[in-house]
């Protein structure tokens, strides 16, 4: 029986910090001095001082380096890089992906690789060549620092792009390190709507070669279109195989594994992100155990692991070094089976991919490697090389996330924040309100202001549901730190929490049945959404949106061009009898009526698969 795991979207309680200003010298510890060079690589001459190279990772250009906080310094001068992506529907190819019908931007799974470098400006076009629908990108993790009409979230930040349209998207590159980008659509992303991005930027150690980004994802060889509508209804599908960069084997024999070829001697990067529809993942490389270098867009202390944890969205920048004999070895893919599972597991195969090393034999690996485990936890050990300090004068508002099923709507399932389950309307957008100079409000907006600015705030998410399930919960414009989590109740005290230099990322997994306190100052006006990253979950309605600085955006964001004919022609085609389907989830998906909130609770027996 497959546990039910549903894309969640919270909304979370302004908790006050009254006392000091993240960045405020009084405040912080000082930076801590680079890390120590390692060991010589395969490059002998080290480069200079200030500039980024093999053995000066830590380095990037003059006043730049590793120990810059990119949240309190504006990025470095850099130059505009543009690309152009058109979204249209296609065919799979039946041996790596099933075959199926998907959507895929300029005809490739998963798109293409953007790069650019730490202080760039990044302009994308996007052309959406899809026949019946709309679409968008969010750029995940991206902070988008007065840009917020640029995130990419249809009915909050934008109308969605209209079938035939064009969107720009313009955004500084404030940070470095690796994401991904992926439409916010309804459960589009899932159809093949997805791709990666590197900004270039310092590390915390030294390597010879950038293999990378390794995207791994579950994989469904029907329609998540068709596969989410029945979510709403009885419970989340069971994914039929895993993806490592768009390709693995299948059940039958067919298919193939992606292949990463390392010359032996030298260290590389690799780049990892869970781009999941529902799956948590644990990673591995026999004989090659990882040097973790960043969580999410946050350098950290650097670390060794034999394997990581990563739940959806997440993102770990590793480096291995390539000091075994040459051969074949296998890059493992577990399932977090105790929230998920996936069918390819039963198939007797290998799940992952493959280690080559240049010149040894073709063939599959015979090596063997650690015992992936099966939890549903993010890793612990993640230190912020640039330390923070979070004030410790607390104001918490609870979030308490909890769920209903409509019975009169065929059990249609809903979760909520705080009795309030998410639904945007894709025609009028949070921010388009907000730009018109009128309120924000209404039934299912699961709004909080942040007015205050530079003000602390923190979120106390409290699972009340009798389901007990782990949610990734996803803030757009912001990282977050962690203050503290656990299973149960939190007893509202300050005892286990962690104030001084906080683990600080843009996904962290709130635990089944348990609690997530999760602090940021309101530094970038402008409307951000947070939710749990279970693409069903978000299509239930598990999000909640912030209105951060409210009679500042106008202002911070400067031309809204693009945004306002977005509108008018989202407007244009989202006319009655002009598309051939209504608004059915929460539309981050078809409109419905919501029914009252006493009409049914859940026992929470019914909804496995």
């Amino acid at each position: 029986m497959l546990l039910l795991r549903t894309a969640c979207w919270l909304t979370l309680s302004s908790l006050s910090f009254a006392g000091t200003i993240r960045h405020e010298a009084a405040a912080l510890k000082p930076a801590p001095a680079l890390v120590e060079r390692q060991a010589p690589t395969t490059t002998k001459v080290p480069d200079g001082a200030c500039t980024n190279g093999p053995q000066t990772r830590n380095c990037w250009s003059n006043g730049f380096s590793i120990s810059t906080d990119f949240d309190d310094k504006a990025p470095p001068a850099g130059t505009t890089v543009t690309y152009h992506l058109e979204i249209t529907n296609t065919t799979l190819d039946p041996d790596k992906n099933g075959g199926r019908l998907a959507m895929l931007i300029n005809n490739q799974y998963p798109g293409p690789v953007l790069r650019a470098k730490w202080g760039d400006t990044l302009v994308i076009n996007v052309k959406n060549s899809l026949h019946d629908n709309g679409t968008g990108i969010h750029w995940h993790g991206v902070r988008q620092l007065n840009s917020c009409q640029h995130d990419g979230v249809g009915g909050v930040t934008e109308c969605p792009i209209a079938p035939g349209e064009t969107r720009q998207y313009v955004f500084k590159c404030t940070q470095f390190g690796t994401t991904w980008y992926h439409s916010h659509w309804s459960a589009q992303y899932g159809e093949g709507v997805v791709g990666t991005l590197i900004i270039d930027g310092p590390a915390t150690a030294n390597y010879d070669v950038d293999l990378g980004t390794l995207p791994i994802t579950d994989w469904f060889y029907k329609p998540v279109f068709e596969l989410n509508e029945r979510a709403q209804h009885s419970g989340p599908p069971l994914p039929d195989n895993i993806l490592v960069n768009g390709t693995h084997v299948n059940g039958n024999g067919g298919g193939s594994y992606f292949k990463m070829t390392v010359t032996k001697g030298k260290r590389y990067r690799i780049r990892l992100i869970n781009t999941s529809v529902d799956s948590v993942f644990h990673v591995s490389i026999d004989g090659h155990p990882f040097t973790v270098i960043t969580s999410d867009f946050v350098p950290i202390r650097s670390f060794v692991a034999d394997q990581l944890a990563l739940n959806i969205g997440q993102r770990y920048d590793v480096v291995i070094n390539a000091n075994q004999t040459a051969g074949n070895y296998w890059f493992r893919v577990g399932v977090g089976t105790a929230c998920g599972s996936n069918a390819i597991l039963g198939a007797n195969v290998t799940v992952g991919a493959i280690l080559h090393y240049e010149g040894a034999s073709d063939g599959n690996p015979t090596s063997s490697g650690v015992t992936l485990k099966t939890d549903c936890t993010d890793e612990t050990n993640l230190t912020p090389f640039v330390p923070n300090q979070v004030p410790t004068s607390v104001v918490p508002k609870e979030l308490d996330l909890d769920f209903f099923v409509d019975s009169a709507q065929n059990n249609l399932f809903r979760w909520t924040i705080n009795g309030s389950t998410h639904i945007v309307d894709w025609n009028q957008p949070s921010l388009k309100t907000t730009l018109e100079g009128d309120t924000v409000g209404g039934n299912n907006t699961n709004l909080y202001e942040m007015p205050e600015a530079n003000k602390w705030y923190v979120w106390w998410v409290q699972t009340t549901s009798v389901i007990r399930l782990a949610h990734p919960i996803h803030l757009h414009g912001h990282d977050f730190y962690i203050l503290g989590r656990g299973d149960g109740r939190w007893d509202g005290t300050t005892n286990g929490l962690t104030f001084n230099n906080p683990t600080r990322r843009d996904v962290a997994t709130l635990p089944a049945g348990g609690y997530l306190l999760l602090a940021f100052p309101a530094d970038n006006p402008g409307l951000w959404v947070m939710h749990c990253h279970i693409a069903w979950h978000a299509s239930q309605g598990l999000s909640v949106q912030f209105l951060e600085r409210k009679n500042e955006i106008k202002g911070a964001l400067g031309n809204t061009d693009e945004f306002n004919k977005g509108c008018r022609e989202w407007n244009k085609y989202w006319t009655p009898g002009n598309h051939p389907y209504e608004q059915t989830d929460s539309g981050l998906k078809r409109r419905w009526q919501p029914p009252q909130l006493g009409s049914m609770r859940h026992s929470g027996s019914v909804w496995r698969s």
